[in-house]
Order: structure tokens, then sequence, then C-alpha cells
């Protein structure tokens, strides 16, 4: 399928790596001219050099920015003043008793799931109005609305997500802009493989056995009782990104292999 967004500027944040990194490969692929986005300029060069032999898509480039750091974003925003296609997938997560997360863990959270997405939005929304034309994405979580009980500031940090999405979208009211979330569930990133590992090691089982353990007791109300691959969820956020999806805007669009236990 044609995506239609062939030279459109796409800026993918955290994207060395997961899904960001699927989502960048699948983007420059369509022929989008995607910026890498990673905290290492190191990493960064690295995937653009992959991404640019695995697509053969010469358009892809990269810098690098820590988003908690204002100095980093503020760099990142005069090297790139204007993209069509904004998706801010960068974030942290950490598994914390509730009555152990401190304040600063709460802040930091905040800051880098929530504020990076509001301070690049804040740039790049109005200019995208002004040409009657783009895309902004925030990638949210299954755990927006599945909060869990071993990360709630987490979760706290991706339903702020679809609370600042809806409100884009409507603020584009009449436009050609549209202002999406995609909720993905638990997917095989490298930091889920890499802790499923780690666990298995530490438990003395094998890495099948610890997975089957996370969707029994952790995620029961998967329907599809696995981890999601990351490309599955780049298809979702690469149809947003086109013109194709033009009739779709504010929506909270789950790739979550049925965790959420609602129809709405």
């Amino acid at each position: 399928m044609d995506l239609k967004i062939k030279d459109k500027k796409a800026l993918v944040t955290g994207s060395t790596a997961g899904i960001g990194y699927a989502t960048a490969k699948l983007l420059a692929a369509e022929g989008a001219a995607v910026i890498i986005n990673g905290r290492k300029q190191e990493d960064v060069d690295k995937v653009v050099e992959t991404i640019k032999n695995e697509t053969n898509n010469p358009k892809v480039s990269g810098i690098a920015a820590d988003f908690s750091k204002k100095a980093d974003i503020d760099n990142l925003l005069k090297q790139i003043p204007e993209v069509d296609i904004l998706i801010n997938n960068v974030g942290i997560y950490n598994q914390v008793p509730f009555e152990k997360i401190t304040d600063d863990e709460w802040f930091e959270m905040f800051d880098i799931n929530v504020m990076s997405g509001v301070r690049l939005a804040r740039h790049y929304f109005p200019k995208m109005l002004a040409k009657n034309e783009g895309r902004v994405i925030f990638i949210s979580s299954e755990s927006s609305q599945n909060i869990p009980t071993e990360m709630v500031h987490y979760g706290m940090s991706k339903t702020a997500q679809l609370s600042i999405s809806r409100g884009l979208a409507r603020l584009s009211k009449g436009t050609n802009v549209t202002v999406n979330s995609v909720l993905p569930g638990p997917t095989w990133s490298r930091s889920n493989e890499n802790g499923m590992k780690e666990l298995a090691a530490e438990t003395n089982q094998s890495v099948e056995d610890v997975v089957d353990e996370f969707f029994k007791n952790r995620r029961p109300t998967s329907l599809i009782q696995r981890f999601a691959d990351n490309e599955e969820v780049a298809n979702m956020i690469a149809y947003i990104s086109s013109p194709l999806s033009s009739a779709t805007n504010g929506a909270a669009l789950r790739v979550d292999g049925g965790v959420v236990n609602s129809i709405i």
C-alpha cells in the first residue's frame, strides 16, 4: 500500500530501538524524510545508516537529544524548525511499589513522558495549522486505561497523553491536521525482552515460561496472550501518519492485543 508520505518530513522521538525504530524504518520504506532521535549521537548515527541501507532511502537523518535536558530540546527545535509528521514516542518506565515512588520519580516520569510531547507539539502544531496539513501522534499505552499496579506513575503519564492528544485534536477542528494517540499493549521491545530474560535467569526458568506467567498473572485479559512485535504497532502508527487516515482525528487507537477489557 502506498501511504502517500513520500518526502514528508517525519520526526520520531526515541527511535533508536523498539517501537520507535520499527516506525522510523517503515516510514523510511515509504519514502518519508525520517529524522531519528536518541540520547546518544553514536546510537543515532548507527541507526541512521542501518535504516538508510535497509530501505534504500537516503533521506534519513538523525539528531541526538535527551528530553530531560532543556538545552537539548531547544537545539532540536532550532535544527528542525518544521515537520509534517510528529511522533511523540520517547518515554521511560520503571516498576516501583506505589508507596516507594518518590516525588522526584513522579516529576521525572511526567517531564519525560508527557512534557516532551507537549514541548514539541507547542512548537510544531501551530505551524501545521498555518499550512493546513500535518500529523501529531502520541504513543501512549494500554496502561493509560488499564493502570498497572506495579507502576502507577507510568500509567498516570500515559493517561495524560490521551488528554493532551484529544485537546489538540479539538483545536484542529476544520483543518487537515489530525492528532491521535496509539495505545500499544505489551510489546517485545528491547527493554521488555531484556526484562524477561533477566527474570528468567533470576528464577531459573525459560524465557517462554516467564512470558507465559506474565500473561497469566499480570495481563490475563490479553486476547492474543503474547507480546506484540514492534512492527505490528508500527503498522498502526504509519497508517495514522498517512493522508489515508484523514477521517481519523482525536482517537485513542489500541494495538494492545485486547488487554483492555472494554469496547470503548
